[in-house]
C-alpha cells in the first residue's frame, strides 16, 4: 500500500496506466509505503527495504500479522539521508499521522489490524465507522426530540405549534 499526499488523482481509475503509482507521472515518490508479510519469500527486510530508499519513499512499515520474520508484528522505517532508520514509535511525524494495531471486527472478521491513528494514539475512523457514528448521534437526537415532545404535550402544549 502506498499513501502519496498531495497529488492529482487521475480522473479515470478504470484505465490500465492510471492503476499503478510512477514516479514520473505523479511528480514525486509516495510519503509512505507499507508492505503486509504473507510469507518469508518477500524480502521485506533486505532488498525491498533498499529499494525502497533508493526510491525515496519517506517512511517504509513493515505489517508482519502472522510473525513470518520474526515475533515483531510492526515495524517502522524513517528515510535520513540515503538509508532506512527503524523507529522506535509508530508515529510518521512527516506525514502527521501514526499506526497502530487494533483488535477488532472490520468487515466481518475479528483480527488484528493496522490502522491509522493521530498523534495521541487515537484510531481514525473507516467511512463505515463514521457513518455509523452519525446514525448512532442521529437516534440519540431522535429520541430526544421524541421525549421533550412527549414533556410539552404532557404540559398541554403542542409540539406542532411551537415549530
Amino acid at each position: 500500500m502506498l499513501l502519496s499526499l498531495q497529488v492529482k488523482v487521475p480522473e479515470d481509475w478504470s484505465q490500465k496506466q492510471n492503476r499503478s503509482y510512477f514516479v514520473f507521472s505523479f511528480g514525486k515518490p509516495p510519503e509512505v509505503a507499507i508492505e503486509i508479510v504473507s510469507n518469508k519469500i518477500g524480502n521485506e527486510l533486505g532488498i525491498k527495504l533498499q529499494d525502497y530508499a533508493f526510491a525515496a519513499v519517506g517512511y517504509y512499515v513493515v505489517f508482519d500479522p502472522l510473525k513470518q520474520l520474526g515475533e515483531t508484528i510492526l515495524r517502522v522505517y524513517e528515510l535520513r539521508g540515503n538509508s532506512y532508520v527503524e523507529l522506535g514509535n509508530f508515529y510518521l511525524s512527516q506525514v502527521g499521522l501514526g499506526l497502530t494495531i487494533w483488535h477488532g471486527i472490520f468487515e466481518g472478521k475479528e483480527y488484528d489490524w493496522l490502522r491509522w491513528c493521530d498523534d495521541s494514539g487515537n484510531i481514525l475512523l473507516t467511512g463505515d465507522e463514521r457513518a455509523e457514528q452519525e446514525k448512532q448521534r442521529a437516534e440519540q437526537e431522535k429520541q430526544r426530540a421524541d421525549r421533550l415532545a412527549e414533556i410539552l404535550r404532557e404540559r398541554g402544549i403542542s409540539p406542532d405549534e411551537i415549530l
